[in-house]
């Protein structure tokens, strides 16, 4: 009778281990050159602050590795904890979907040394990053610019600046809408709306968000931005 409870008490065990494990659509398997402890955590942002969704313990090896559930693509990070300070250093952005998604990094450039493969939506998020770059590093110019213009009272040379720099916020906002239209099958517009052009011309949110395939206007970002824009839209009547 012992052994006949033993048994169907295994295959209770094995039967839920198997169902959480069938419950993960998402593999993060990673490496940290140079770490040898540490806690890594997996995070998402649920109603403005940072929530952790898994614990990774580091003791000896630098590899690590994770299996998650998300309900559709989304912006996770991984934030490394050094026991030193929380800073925003330790925390890697990366475009989560299901299957597997592979992060190699290393300790002392944790960011800025970060490859992650295995995402769509990622390799999406990054070809925007890197062309926008170009109207971020022409900002920073123009603000070095017009400090100086401030400081030696150039009146003339200070209103020539501020005009550039109202162009250059409205070419980086227009690509940025051009760029999600482009894109309107993946995950990742939405997402780069909302962060980044969310005071843009409401005409601009509204053609984004009715041109969105079906797919993506059903996933989490998707979502979000519909009720953006009909929030908006409330108000304004």
């Amino acid at each position: 009778m012992k052994k006949i409870i033993l048994t169907i008490t295994s295959v209770l065990v094995l039967a839920a281990c198997a169902k959480k494990e069938s419950s993960d659509n998402l593999q993060i398997t990673g490496n940290i050159k140079g770490l040898k402890n540490g806690t890594l955590y997996i995070q998402r942002y649920n109603d403005s602050a940072l929530v952790i969704i898994d614990t990774i313990n580091i003791d000896g090896k630098s590899n690590f590795e994770s299996s998650i559930n998300i309900d559709s693509p989304e912006m996770l990070y991984l934030y490394l904890d050094r026991g030193v300070t929380n800073s925003l250093d330790n925390n890697i952005l990366f475009f989560a979907e299901p299957g597997k998604i592979n992060i190699q990094t290393e300790l002392d450039s944790y960011l800025s040394s970060a490859k992650i493969t295995g995402s769509k939506n990622q390799e999406i998020y990054e070809e925007y990053k890197k062309l926008a770059s170009k109207f971020n590093d022409e900002n920073l110019d123009l603000i070095e610019a017009k400090f100086y213009a401030t400081k030696f009272q150039n009146i003339s040379k200070l209103d020539s600046i501020n005009n550039k720099i109202e162009q250059n916020t409205k070419r980086r906002y227009l690509y940025t809408a051009n760029f999600a239209l482009n894109h309107k099958d993946a995950e990742a517009s939405p997402y780069i709306v909302l962060s980044e052009i969310h005071d843009i011309n409401l005409k601009y949110l509204d053609t984004i968000q009715k041109t969105m395939s079906k797919k993506v206007g059903q996933s989490l970002y998707g979502k979000k931005l519909t009720n953006y824009v009909i929030e908006i839209k409330n108000k304004n009547k």
